[in-house]
């Protein structure tokens, strides 16, 4: 737990000197809070004129300098006592209250400070954690996502550092800010009467852990209530989706019913949670009475039987003390369960930290301006899980060409594109460009190099503009324009209430799927890859515009490379070359022409596309 709560606070960077303010503020506000409760043993003395105050006054002088709490108590009534002979007891009294005035407004003063640094530390923390766990993530390589859900990479980002975030607040105060304070009220406690300290620390365990044992309950309703209403909330995120599909299914009393029984779950967890929390300051409060009770017993009686040194106005300011001693202890006890649910996500945060991507560039990348010679997966396998996906695959992307991968769902055409792009590394065999293997070229210059157009791309809650030139934000709004053309999406734009300024609804939320696939296209071409891999690009696209978008990229390509995923067999007709995958092999390779006169699968499909027709 120490581990990783050293770790979190490692991420406060260059304020991490402020820890060291962090704790003077508190030392002194701790400090002077105590000098202000001290004070009312003076008060008292002024205000009653008892016979030890009258003796003190006869034998006051000024004391010898000493770093004990002896020698600030003794300084004290030096001036007091000065103050009581000089102008009398009540020019004293006026002395004495405004030195607990000035007192409480420093002891204010610091803890102010103290929550302010306290504050600085937590919101840099929380930012610094979050940017790196984002840069961590947007790092990791495409077969992580794969094993883990995008909800629990979600709830990592979102869920687990706002976890932080809270337990930050009382981190620095359980830790450090409570054991100081404590250290301090102990420490004039023992001061003032060691026998009484000494059942005081005897006594507190009942208190921390009666409270406790309360909070580690209320804790198990409130991680049983979230999960429920996570449920719940996946229940209603379910509905809402498929609204039209339960309508037309006539299953809303499945979906009622389901939702009327998490509902009642979460309900009757909340109340049990909600029951138990309300008996914690309560608790609290009654064991902490109880606490000083037995102690003004024992204590009291030492008083009156004067079986001690204690004066009344001393055991009276020494119970305020104990009192205001309790709050820290009842504190710890109180915020553990937060700084517990805070360091626990804390671990799985550092996790995902420390993940080691297994795509990264070599420690000297060769680097590539434009493919010169060609592509050629030599015997190359690759197997996710237990599931073979490509077996023995060998194939050549010949350079200035243009190559076609057809075959039905499931051929393994989609894996060999994510192996090119280099999402995955291969499990067999080797992938070589221009005679190297691809694990040698720094990644980033391959990306620069391999354009992707993907079935559907993703869009983001922005510009039309903005959308077009991610990855080229000081592209011109001529190069924008051209590119929409090639893509046919110019005359769409421009209808937009406000052409390519118009702001799109996260994934394109009110464009059409042709419409969000245009934008993509135009996208890639904006970039002029050497190397366009098209992926089903123009599936959602009308046969016109479909068969024009490619002929515009055909003309756009000209003696560069381009890989094409088709559907409709219609656009890759002119291909230089067509891979046919079936079972995760190439099982026919040629031109149209040659591959329509084999009458293999190709032909079957050729035949199969012209009835859907």
């Amino acid at each position: 737990m120490i581990k990783t709560y050293l770790r979190i606070l490692s991420y406060a960077g260059p304020l991490k000197w402020l820890l060291v303010l962090y704790l003077l503020a508190t030392t002194l506000g701790t400090f002077f809070g105590l000098v202000n409760l001290s004070m009312l043993i003076p008060v008292l003395k002024v205000l009653f004129g008892q016979d030890d105050l009258r003796a003190a006054v006869v034998a006051a002088s000024q004391p010898t300098f000493s770093l004990t709490l002896n020698y600030l108590k003794e300084v004290f009534n030096y001036h007091l006592i000065s103050m009581i002979t000089s102008h009398g007891r009540i020019s004293a009294l006026y002395f004495v209250c405004l030195a607990i005035v000035l007192s409480m407004l420093l002891s204010n003063l610091f803890r102010y400070l103290a929550e302010v640094i306290t504050a600085g530390l937590r919101v840099h923390v929380v930012h610094h954690l979050r940017q790196t766990l984002f840069d961590k993530v947007s790092r990791l390589h495409m077969g992580y996502f794969h094993e883990q859900h995008s909800g629990e990479v979600m709830a990592r980002l979102m869920g687990d550092v706002q976890e932080v975030e809270h337990a930050m607040a009382y981190m620095l105060r359980v830790f450090l800010k409570d054991p100081i304070t404590i250290g301090g009220y102990f420490t004039v406690l023992f001061y003032m009467a060691p026998e009484l300290a000494w059942l005081v620390l005897l006594l507190l365990p009942i208190v921390g852990g009666g409270v406790g044992w309360l909070l580690r309950r209320v804790l198990q309703r409130a991680t049983q209530s979230q999960a429920a209403l996570g449920k719940l909330t996946s229940i209603i995120e379910e509905s809402m989706e498929g609204m039209k599909v339960s309508q037309a299914l006539t299953t809303r009393p499945y979906i009622a019913a389901r939702f009327r029984q998490e509902n009642n779950h979460y309900k009757r967890l909340s109340f049990s949670m909600l029951r138990k929390n309300s008996l914690v300051p309560l608790l609290s409060e009654f064991l902490g009475v109880l606490v000083i009770t037995l102690l003004l017993v024992y204590g009291g009686k030492m008083v009156l039987l004067q079986m001690s040194s204690l004066t009344a106005s001393t055991f009276i300011t020494y119970l305020i003390i104990l009192a205001q001693s309790l709050v820290p202890v009842k504190s710890i006890s109180k915020y553990l369960g937060n700084i517990q649910r805070g360091l626990a996500a804390g671990k799985r945060i550092f996790a995902l930290i420390d993940t080691s991507p297994a795509i990264v560039s070599p420690p000297h990348p060769r680097t590539i301006q434009a493919l010169q010679q060609g592509i050629t997966f030599q015997n190359v396998s690759f197997t996710y899980g237990n599931k073979p996906i490509l077996q023995h695959l060998n194939l050549t992307i010949k350079a200035g060409k243009k190559t076609a991968l057809v075959g039905l769902s499931g051929s393994g055409k989609s894996t060999l594109i994510h192996l090119l792009n280099r999402y995955y590394d291969v499990t067999e065999g080797v992938i070589q460009i221009d005679d190297h293997p691809i694990q040698d070229y720094d990644l980033k210059a391959l990306h620069r190099v391999i354009g992707l157009i993907p079935p559907m791309p993703v869009l983001f809650h922005d510009t039309v503009l903005n959308n077009i030139t991610l990855g080229r934000p000081g592209a011109s709004e001529e190069a924008v324009v051209e590119a929409a053309r090639l893509a046919q999406a110019h005359d769409f734009i421009q209808a937009l209430p406000q052409g390519y300024q118009t702001v799109i609804g996260t994934g394109g939320r009110g464009l059409s799927s042709g419409q969000k696939q245009q934008i993509g296209i135009a996208r890639a071409v904006l970039e002029r890859p050497s190397v366009l891999i098209m992926d089903e690009a123009t599936s959602a696209l009308d046969s016109a515009t479909a068969q024009q978008v490619q002929a515009n990229i055909d003309q756009l390509m000209q003696s560069k490379t381009s890989l094409v995923v088709a559907h409709r067999l219609a656009t890759i007709q002119n291909a230089d070359e067509i891979l046919v995958m079936e079972a995760c092999v190439v099982v026919e390779q040629g031109t149209h022409e040659a591959l329509l006169r084999q009458g293999g699968l190709y032909h079957k499909l050729s035949l199969l596309h012209q009835k859907e027709g």
